[in-house]
């Protein structure tokens, strides 16, 4: 009689684990699959920019500025303030993923499960630029009238995108170290008062002298006064340096931040 057939006893094969890019498509694909399950939130993230635009404008803008010009000083400080909220969501998405258990069946694929994070943040980036679009033409519609080049719109879409980057990788790191969603979401919120401490809405030199300090040290500032130059041809000095500098700090802070937060909670995949 035969013995035992010579494929039983060969070695067993083991899974091949996907590429990086492979891996990262899919999550990038499942991150904007679930932005479009969840409307109510993206139409919320583009309405609350616009709203406040025709609010400041058509509310506050003639106390503030009689000539009637005070849209071109607030459109920069709403499409700051509309990226920082449509980046808010991914701290809430990220802690959704790490409590209900999906980390754990990724973690038991030939995948790298920290690709998750990523596919957020892509995602979070698409939906803030179609959101920043949306705010540009609905500020051209009431007035909006920018001087700048193509160059020009091309270096501000570039901070634009890079601020995007900055606080979406740092809402991410806060969804990973809080405990449910509603903390992360709490946590986001705190951040963005941020640009109501900046020179979005109005100039800082007509702010309290002890207020002034705050708002020309911190982050949002040089970003939103980058943009404005760009956009409208205002000085911007040394506020492009400050934008890059702050904005680099920050999102190194936050990559090694969200990779040490996930290794500790979902392991070394």
């Amino acid at each position: 009689m035969m013995t035992i057939r010579q494929h039983q006893s060969g070695p067993q094969q083991t899974a091949k684990s996907a590429s990086l890019a492979v891996t990262n498509a899919v999550f990038i694909g499942r991150s904007l699959r679930l932005s479009l399950r969840n409307p109510e939130a993206l139409i919320m993230a583009i309405l609350l920019p616009i709203l406040l635009m025709l609010m400041f404008t058509y509310v506050f803008g003639g106390a503030i500025d009689p000539s009637g010009q005070y849209v071109h000083y607030v459109v920069p400080g709403i499409i700051l303030l509309c990226a920082g909220f449509g980046s808010s969501s991914t701290a809430v998405d990220v802690t959704q993923d790490m409590t209900n258990g999906i980390i754990d069946r990724f973690r038991t694929m030939p995948i790298s499960s920290v690709c998750v994070i990523t596919g957020h943040v892509v995602a979070s980036l698409a939906r803030n630029l179609l959101a920043t679009f949306l705010v540009i033409g609905v500020a051209l519609l009431v007035g909006f009238r920018p001087t700048a080049s193509l160059w020009e719109w091309l270096a501000a879409l570039g901070v634009i995108v890079l601020f995007i980057l900055t606080f979406t990788w740092l809402f991410a790191a806060i969804g990973l170290v809080t405990g449910s969603p509603a903390a992360a979401g709490s946590y986001g919120f705190a951040l963005l008062f941020l640009p109501y401490l900046s020179s979005a809405f109005v100039p800082v030199s007509t702010m309290p002298g002890w207020l002034q300090g705050v708002a020309s040290r911190q982050p949002i500032t040089p970003v939103i006064e980058t943009i404005r130059g760009l956009l409208t041809g205002t000085p911007i000095h040394n506020q492009a340096w400050w934008a890059v500098g702050w904005c680099a700090a920050i999102l190194l802070v936050a990559l090694v931040w969200s990779w040490a937060a996930f290794r500790r909670r979902a392991g070394r995949r």
